[in-house]
C-alpha cells in the first residue's frame, strides 16, 4: 500500500514539474503531456515517441590520445614506505597508498613533523619496498601481531608510537636498523623463529603494495607499477641493489625474491626468467653502482669466470636500464676516471652504501661500465653493459625529495633536519651530548662542530626517470624501458631527445614534425647505429628546460671508444646558450656568465636558454671504431641544498661542500657498431 502511494505521489510531482517548465517556456496547457500515462508519447501526427529530447550520442573521451611521436613522462621508480625494514626504523609509517597520493600532488607528513609536497605531480611512480622480510619490522612494532611475540621483535615494540618521535629515539632506531635483520636470520637458523610466520607477513605486505598500485593507476593520466627492491651486496659490502619492476599486475609471484634466496644477482635473473616463462614480465634496475666498490660492473661473472654468451644475454634481458643518479649520489663518472671532464666531480658519494668505507671508482660508474663493455665486445664480441639510463630518489619516507631548495633527504628522523644531515653546525647541547656518547659522530669544519653520523652531507637532491612513450600507461612506459628510450635528471624536468642517422637535416630543428622525421629516418637513444659506406652519422640533440627551474647552459655529447686496447673518452659541447658558439679547438662553449648570489641564492635572470638544439657531427669520427655516444645537458648554476639550509639558518655554508651545482640530465646512449676491420 505504501509503495503504491509513493509511486502516485512521485507521478503527481513529475506532472506538476512538467507543467511548470512548460508554463515558463510559454507553452499552453494543451501542450502538457500526461506523464502519469503508461502510453508512449506521440507526435502531432500520432506517431509514437518515447522521449521528449533527442538522444545525445556524443562520447566523452577522458583518456588522452596516444601520440605516435611520443611524449616525455617523468617519474620515480625507487620509493620506500613503512613496509621497508629501514624506513620503518627511521620513523616512516606512510603506506604505499600515501606514496601514490603524494606523487599525484597531495601533501604528506614527514616523520620529523613537517608537511612535504611536490611542486608539481609526477606521471608515474613505483613503490619499491625491500623484498627481504617486507613488512616484518612494522609487524614487530605492532604488539597485536603474532610476530611481535618473538624476542627479536621486542626491541621494536611501539618504536613509532606518537610519543617516540624525538631526538632521543635516534640511537634506538640506528641500532634497530643495524641489528634487526642479522638477529632475525640468527633466530630462524636457530629454530627460534618460524620462517613461515615471517613469510606470511611479507606476503600480506606485498599483496597490499600491489593493491595500492592498482588502486591508483589511471591509464592515460597516472601510471603505477608493482615493484620491490632486491637488496644484495658482496661480502665486502659492495652494493649490488636492484629494483624489480613488473609490467603488469594480473599475475605476480606471491613472495618477492630477496638476497636471502640468493646473494648472487644471477639467481635473481634465473628467477625472473622462470617467471617470464610463465608469462610474468619484469626487469631489474641496478642502482648506486657508485657504492659498489667496483662490483656492479665487473669484468667477470659472480664466480670470477669470463662472461660467456649466456651470461651476457641473460644480464641484458633482465637489466636493460640502470639508475645513474639518486639521493646517495651520482654514478655518471668520477674525477679519477674522467680526468679531462670538468664536470666529473658532481655529487660524488665516495662510500659503500650504509658505510663510511671507501668505494673504489673503477667498475662503479656508468661511463666506465660503457667503456668496459666496449673492451669486452672487442675481445669476445659480447657486451654486457649496453643499458639505458634513469634517475630516481631512493626516498625512505614515501616521498621524492628532488628539489635543492626544499630538500628533506631520505632517512626520516635520522636526517630530516638541517642539523642532523650536517649542513649547519650542531647545537650546543647536541654537540655536548654526542661528544660524550660517541665523538666519532662529530666532525669539525671551519671551527664549528657538525653531526657526522653517516654520509648525509654527501647526499644529493635527486632524481627523476624520464621516458619517451606514446601514452601514459603501464604498457607504453614499460616498453620505453625495454627499448631504452629513457633519460635521467637530477630533479628538474628537463626534456631530452637524442637521435642518430645519416639522413638527418639541420632544417628539421625548426619544423613541427622534427620528431616524426627523426623517428622515420634514424635511431633514437638506447639503440644501435649500423655503419653506412663513406658516411659519418649525424646526431640530433634537443633539450627543453624545466620552466620551474634554471635555464639551460649547454648540451654536451659524451663519446667513449677503445683504441689499441685502451679506454678513451671525449666530451664535446654540441649546443651553447645565449648565441655562443663552440670553440673547435677546445670543443667547449664559452662561459655564458651565469652566476649565483650566495646571500639569497638568486640566479642570473638574463642568461641561459629555454631550449637548445643542434645537428652535430663527430669531428673525430672513425668509421671502423666501435663507440658509444650519450647526451649530458647542464643548467646554469644554482645553490646546492646544503647552501639553502645554511642560508635559512643564517650561517655560512660549510667550506668543504660545494656551494653551487649545475643540475643536469643524461640521455641513454646510442652505440655505433663500426665497420669490420
Amino acid at each position: 500500500m505504501t509503495k503504491g502511494l509513493n509511486m502516485r505521489l512521485a507521478r503527481t510531482r513529475l506532472t506538476i514539474l512538467a507543467a511548470g517548465l512548460l508554463a515558463i517556456t510559454g507553452c499552453g496547457e494543451s501542450a502538457i503531456p500526461d506523464l502519469n500515462s503508461d502510453s508512449p508519447l506521440t507526435t502531432g501526427n500520432g506517431t509514437p515517441r518515447n522521449a521528449i529530447l533527442e538522444t545525445n550520442h556524443e562520447i566523452l573521451d577522458l583518456r588522452p590520445a596516444a601520440n605516435p611521436d611520443r611524449n616525455a613522462y617523468f617519474g620515480d621508480l625507487h620509493v620506500h614506505t613503512g613496509y621497508s625494514f629501514d624506513a620503518y626504523a627511521f620513523g616512516t609509517i606512510a603506506t604505499p597508498y600515501d606514496a601514490y597520493r603524494y606523487a599525484k600532488g597531495e601533501a604528506l607528513l614527514h616523520p620529523a613533523g613537517y608537511e612535504i609536497q611536490m611542486q608539481q605531480p609526477l606521471d608515474f611512480y613505483a613503490v619499491t619496498d625491500h623484498g627481504m622480510f617486507m613488512g616484518v619490522v612494522q609487524a614487530s612494532a605492532d604488539t597485536s601481531t603474532d610476530f611481535s611475540h618473538y624476542a627479536v621483535a621486542k626491541p621494536l615494540h611501539n618504536i613509532n608510537a606518537p610519543d617516540n618521535y624525538e631526538v632521543g629515539s635516534i640511537p634506538q632506531r640506528s641500532k634497530a636498523f643495524a641489528t634487526f635483520l642479522p638477529s632475525l636470520l640468527t633466530g630462524i637458523v636457530a629454530g627460534e623463529v618460524d620462517p613461515k610466520i615471517a613469510e606470511a607477513v611479507t606476503k600480506s605486505a606485498w599483496r597490499d603494495s600491489i593493491e595500492a598500485a592498482d588502486q591508483h593507476y589511471i591509464p592515460g593520466r597516472f601510471t603505477t607499477f608493482a615493484a620491490y627492491e632486491y637488496t644484495s651486496s658482496t661480502d665486502d659490502r659492495g652494493n649490488l641493489h636492484r629494483n624489480v619492476v613488473f609490467r603488469g599486475t594480473d599475475r605476480l609471484p606471491a613472495v618477492p625474491f630477496s638476497r636471502f634466496h640468493s646473494q648472487n644477482p644471477e639467481g635473481l635473473w634465473d628467477w625472473m626468467d622462470g617467471l617470464r616463462e610463465q608469462g610474468i614480465e619484469s626487469l631489474a634496475i641496478p642502482h648506486n653502482s657508485n657504492g659498489s666498490n667496483g662490483q656492479m660492473f665487473t669484468l667477470t661473472d659472480w664466480a670470477g669466470n669470463p662472461m660467456g654468451e649466456d651470461y651476457v644475454t641473460q644480464r641484458m634481458r633482465n637489466e636493460p636500464i640502470v639508475e645513474i643518479t639518486q639521493v646517495k649520489g651520482t654514478s655518471d663518472t668520477h674525477p679519477a676516471l674522467s680526468k679531462n671532464d670538468e664536470w666529473a666531480d658532481f655529487e660524488i658519494m665516495p662510500f659503500r652504501v650504509a658505510t663510511t668505507l671507501p668505494s673504489a671508482p673503477p667498475g662503479s660508474y656508468v661511463r666506465d661500465a660503457y667503456l668496459r663493455g666496449l673492451a669486452l665486445q672487442e675481445q669476445s664480441g659480447l657486451n654486457p653493459y649496453k643499458f639505458g639510463l634513469v634517475g630516481a630518489s631512493d626516498t625512505h619516507v614515501a616521498a621524492s625529495s628532488d628539489r635543492e631548495e626544499t630538500f628533506f633527504s631520505k632517512a626520516g628522523l635520522l636526517d630530516g633536519t638541517a642539523e642532523r644531515r650536517g649542513s649547519i653546525p650542531a647545537s650546543f647541547m647536541t654537540g655536548i651530548m654526542l661528544k660524550w656518547l660517541d665523538p666519532n659522530q662529530m666532525t669539525e669544519v671551519d671551527g664549528h662542530d657538525y653531526i657526522a653520523s653517516s654520509s648525509f652531507e654527501t647526499w644529493s637532491a635527486s632524481g627523476l626517470a624520464g621516458v619517451w612513450a606514446e601514452e601514459n600507461t603501464r604498457e607504453a612506459i614499460y616498453d620505453a624501458f625495454r627499448r631504452k628510450e629513457t633519460f635521467a635528471t637530477t630533479g628538474p624536468r628537463i626534456k631530452v631527445r637524442f637521435f642518430a642517422g645519416y639522413d638527418i637535416q639541420s632544417d628539421w630543428l625548426d619544423q613541427t614534425d622534427m620528431a616524426r622525421k627523426a623517428y622515420d629516418s634514424s635511431v633514437a637513444m638506447g639503440s644501435d647505429l649500423s655503419p653506412r659506406e663513406n658516411q659519418a652519422p649525424k646526431f640530433l640533440v634537443w633539450a627543453v628546460r624545466d620552466p620551474l627551474a634554471a635555464p639551460l647552459q649547454r648540451i654536451q655529447i659524451i663519446k667513449g671508444f677503445v683504441k689499441n686496447g685502451e679506454h678513451h673518452e671525449m666530451v664535446y659541447d654540441a649546443a651553447c646558450s645565449d648565441g655562443l658558439g663552440v670553440d673547435p679547438a677546445t670543443n667547449r662553449c664559452p662561459d655564458n656568465g651565469a652566476s649565483v648570489n650566495l646571500s639569497d641564492c638568486s640566479i642570473s635572470g638574463d642568461v641561459g636558454a629555454a631550449e637548445l638544439k643542434n645537428v652535430w657531427t663527430d669531428p673525430d669520427f672513425d668509421p671502423a671504431q666501435e663507440a658509444f655516444y650519450y647526451v649530458r645537458v647542464l643548467e646554469n648554476p644554482t645553490c646546492r641544498w646544503s647552501t639553502w639550509d645554511a642560508l635559512r639558518a643564517g650561517v655560512e655554508p660549510r667550506s668543504d661542500l660545494a656551494k653551487t651545482i649545475q643540475e643536469r640530465a643524461w640521455s641513454s646512449p646510442i652505440w655505433y657498431r663500426g665497420k669490420e676491420s
